[in-house]
């Protein structure tokens, strides 16, 4: 396995969709980041491409000037979901009790995660299920940053310098024979130091890890 047991603890056990019970109608991550996704997103995804959104929220980041056949959203707050305007069509589930995706077999030609990752305990199975849905040739781009619920992270997220959380995205795709080599695209935004002297560090790190299915 992958991750040990103890690094897959929360240190707020209880049920996921309680604490997701409510909306929350904001962006977790700066401007500077959603601009890095939606510009990758522009760049590796294609008109009329089915995507899988996972773990999503009230938005996407997708570009709107691109026409996608379908944009599936998953998530643990139906009321985020549906005010998402980029979605086709959304369903609620809890993939840390429920590791199966309601999906058949090569279904998507794109798998997309923002800022969530950090909160799957069981990966080995939810990258099995990305690459499953996957059609051959189609990709899974995993964004994340340095921010989080801190509570509902996995203890191997929490505990890891953001340089072993790459690492770790990494492994989720290699423990699943027939993805590509990971790629990763990594930008972090360090202030000018007359802005450091105030205190400013800067934009939010961008991190992201591709893989592609194999056929």
């Amino acid at each position: 396995m992958l991750l040990q047991p103890n690094q897959r603890i929360k240190l707020d056990e209880s049920d996921d969709q309680l604490f997701y019970d409510y909306p929350r109608f904001v962006t977790h991550v700066d401007d500077g980041f959603i601009q890095q996704l939606t510009d990758l997103y522009r760049q590796r995804l294609q008109a009329n491409m089915r995507i899988l959104d996972i773990m999503s929220s009230w938005v996407s980041h997708l570009p709107t000037e691109i026409d996608f056949a379908h944009v599936e959203g998953h998530g643990l707050n139906a009321e985020e979901l549906a005010r998402n305007t980029g979605l086709n069509h959304y369903f609620v589930q809890n993939i840390n009790t429920n590791l199966q995706l309601p999906f058949p077999d090569q279904d998507f030609d794109a798998v997309i995660n923002c800022v969530s990752v950090q909160y799957i305990q069981y990966p080995e199975a939810i990258f099995s299920e990305i690459h499953r849905i996957l059609k051959p040739g189609g990709i899974a781009i995993i964004s994340f940053s340095n921010r989080m619920f801190f509570q509902k992270a996995i203890q191997a997220w929490r505990d890891g310098s953001e340089a072993f959380r790459v690492e770790l995205v990494k492994g989720y795709f290699t423990s699943v024979p027939g993805f590509t080599t990971p790629e990763v695209i990594c930008s972090t935004s360090i202030a000018p130091s007359f802005l450091q002297w105030l205190g400013v560090a800067g934009g939010d790190p961008f991190y992201a890890v591709i893989a592609q299915r194999l056929a």
